[in-house]
């Protein structure tokens, strides 16, 4: 029988020690209560400027994974794009992700609640929103929230702008942790994809079909995220001996993504769903 009850602490900002809570129909663990004011929990220089850093090792292989991830999720949406190329990418951080695809052809457009984030964002030439807001009329052929959906407090309230913002057939990537993967399973309360109180949500495969049916948007594919595994897997180690086992992470890493082939359940996952 699964608790409906776990404590997970805060590694990465402050220490404290969180509730998650299982919610069975939904297949889903929720952060609960969640904190009136998030925003000191995002206050921490490495949380926000780690997608740009290029000081360490270990941030020069992240900018090296990310320029392939960034590649690989442009691909993604040209291969999926009909005619009109319009995206909206909600969450969109520093913006490298809607640069590279503007320099594919693409017609972009972002939201992103980080004062900071926005103003490194300008800083390369990408004008971001601050929030996302229903539909006046204007719908995307794409919109993506790349590790975004975890972060909202109103979820069912955030599918439903979402749907309101997309075109009939168009469609809708979401890429969450999965916490049903190995390496989760073998991190338990140091997995560092729960990152409370950041992440308020803690999804499924279930969870993400269930959710997004109730707005008529259909689940119709899933890829990995390959590089997560490994990235988490570092952080774990981190968290839970207070050092960098590097070989350790990659092992548990690769042994996530093998078991993950015969079981589905990655690490991260980028769902691909389309609104009927």
């Amino acid at each position: 029988m699964k608790k409906s009850k776990i404590k997970i602490k805060d590694y990465a900002v402050s220490g404290e020690l969180f509730e998650l809570a299982y919610e069975e129909s939904l297949d889903l663990w929720r952060t609960d209560p969640q904190p009136e004011e998030l925003a000191p929990y995002y206050d921490s220089e490495g949380y926000i400027s780690h997608t740009d850093s290029n000081e360490s090792l270990m941030d020069k292989v992240y900018q090296k994974v990310k320029k392939i991830s960034l590649e690989r999720k442009v691909r993604l949406i040209g291969k999926l794009a009909k005619d009109k190329k319009t995206l909206l990418d909600v969450g969109a951080g520093t913006g490298d992700f809607l640069l590279t695809a503007r320099q594919k052809g693409w017609a972009i457009e972002g939201v992103e609640p980080s004062e900071m984030a926005r103003q490194r964002a300008e800083a390369k030439g990408v004008t971001l929103l601050p929030e996302l807001v229903k539909s006046n009329g204007k719908k995307y052929q794409i919109i993506t929230l790349w590790h975004v959906l975890e972060h909202v407090r109103d979820v069912e309230g955030q599918i439903q702008i979402l749907s309101s913002l997309l075109e009939p057939k168009g469609t809708l990537i979401v890429a969450v942790p999965n916490f049903k993967s190995y390496d989760a399973k073998i991190y338990k309360g140091f997995w560092a994809a729960y990152d409370v109180p950041r992440h308020l949500w803690h999804f499924s495969k279930e969870s993400i079909a269930t959710l997004f049916e109730r707005e008529k948007i259909k689940l119709i594919d899933t890829r990995p995220m390959i590089f997560d595994s490994f990235y988490v897997s570092l952080l774990s180690e981190k968290y839970k001996t207070g050092k960098n086992h590097f070989i350790r992470a990659f092992f548990n890493g690769l042994i996530s993504n093998i078991s993950a082939w015969k079981t589905k359940e990655y690490s991260s996952i980028i769902y691909i769903l389309q609104k009927k």
